[in-house]
């Protein structure tokens, strides 16, 4: 079969996880079927190298374009593809010659941004959106949680939602950081001194004000044991001047002097930064997934984080749970992981155990098999018309 894949997303920070690794795994895992990548050359390397049955195609035009989805369905129909898969949602419904997969990551523009958004434009993007899932094959979910949202929301059988979960970056299966790859934070970053971490998108949705707060908390409970004086709250996410209402709680908390932002840090640099810090915090009010948690436990972090949307199912019993809207819990469990050694201990090896158990050769292996299904069901259908016609 053949199978285009549409990577145009690679500029995206999670989507392009997500299709690095997809790609790159099922170059090692399948070298009979070709795949044709459509996508920016100058991102071509960031997909790095891959089998002869993997070809890569220039293409530049913008999503949500007219001579995008002309040009793309031109494409796809001249090289004769038997499946086209979409690694992202999209809105407007795609004429394609062939079946589409598609997948979803979260539902957040529906839940969370849609409020900046008119009732008829809510009511436009929710309808053809509608369209795009229920004409799609089959749709990939990252999480159960994503599935049930998927399904509900969107009318779409279960039995038409594949679980796919996604699984840590090739780049942070080294294991533990050296004593030199540790001296990184104090020459290049000044980082001495114990510190919680948070690494994310700054947005609404990822709670980064109740973090603040419950840090702010934490130093006072800190304080009255006289216990980690110099503790820090590290974020590590977009460009902060992008965002007063994080600046205004930091003052407001009385915390300026103990927390510190970085914007953009390279993957390799951040696996430092997960495997140095005390705790990893992460109490976000929606994920479709939530991949930071588990990439802080696979460095035998401790993490606390939210008891809802899809974080349960990724970490399991191995965080620390709490509701992300009451801040003084928040701050109860950073200190009870902070302070506690057994506990630390035991959810340093939980950690390190849950992360362990997703993969992406699992995901993958589903993956291909549900493009094999789709190309099988097509030409059943296909064979079905000619043995009437005739």
């Amino acid at each position: 079969m053949k199978v285009a894949i549409d990577i145009r997303r690679l500029y995206d920070f999670g989507v392009a996880t997500y299709i690095r690794n997809v790609v790159r795994t099922l170059g090692r895992l399948d070298l009979v079927n070709e795949y044709v990548l459509l996508g920016p050359p100058g991102r071509f390397h960031e997909i790095g190298d891959l089998p002869s049955n993997f070809h890569f195609i220039s293409f530049e035009y913008a999503e949500n374009t007219l001579a995008s989805y002309v040009e793309f369905r031109r494409i796809v129909r001249h090289l004769d593809c038997d499946l086209v898969h979409i690694p992202h949602t999209f809105w407007r419904p795609m004429p394609l010659p062939c079946p589409y997969v598609v997948t979803v990551h979260d539902l957040l523009d529906y839940l969370y941004r849609s409020n900046a958004q008119s009732p008829v434009q809510r009511w436009l993007h929710y309808t053809m959106t509608k369209q795009v899932m229920n004409r799609a094959a089959r749709i990939f979910a990252v999480s159960n949680f994503t599935k049930q949202d998927v399904s509900r929301y969107f009318k779409v059988p279960p039995e038409r939602i594949e679980v796919t979960y996604n699984a840590l970056d090739d780049r942070l299966h080294r294991g533990e950081t050296t004593p030199t790859e540790r001296g990184t934070l104090v020459e290049r970053y000044q980082v001495s001194y114990p510190f919680i971490l948070y690494a994310g998108r700054i947005s609404p949705h990822k709670n980064v004000v109740r973090i603040i707060e419950a840090f702010s908390a934490l130093k006072i409970l800190l304080e009255k044991q006289d216990l980690l004086p110099d503790l820090k709250l590290i974020i590590i996410g977009d460009e902060i001047s992008r965002h007063s209402d994080i600046r205004r709680a930091v003052i407001k908390s009385g915390v300026q002097h103990d927390v510190r932002f970085f914007g953009f840090v390279p993957i390799d640099v951040l696996r430092i930064f997960f495997d140095t810090a005390k705790v990893f915090i992460f109490p976000s009010l929606y994920e479709g997934f939530g991949l930071p948690p588990l990439e802080a436990m696979a460095q035998g972090t401790p993490v606390v984080t939210s008891n809802c949307s899809a974080l349960p199912e990724v970490v399991g019993n191995a965080a620390m749970l709490v509701n992300p809207e009451n801040v003084f819990e928040i701050s109860r469990a950073l200190f009870r992981t902070l302070t506690d050694r057994e506990l630390r201990e035991k959810m340093k090896a939980a950690g390190k155990a849950q992360a362990a158990r997703f993969s992406w050769e699992t995901s993958v292996r589903k993956i291909l098999c549900v493009y094999e299904q789709v190309v099988a069901e097509r030409k059943q259908v296909s064979d079905t018309h000619a043995q009437a016609a005739t």
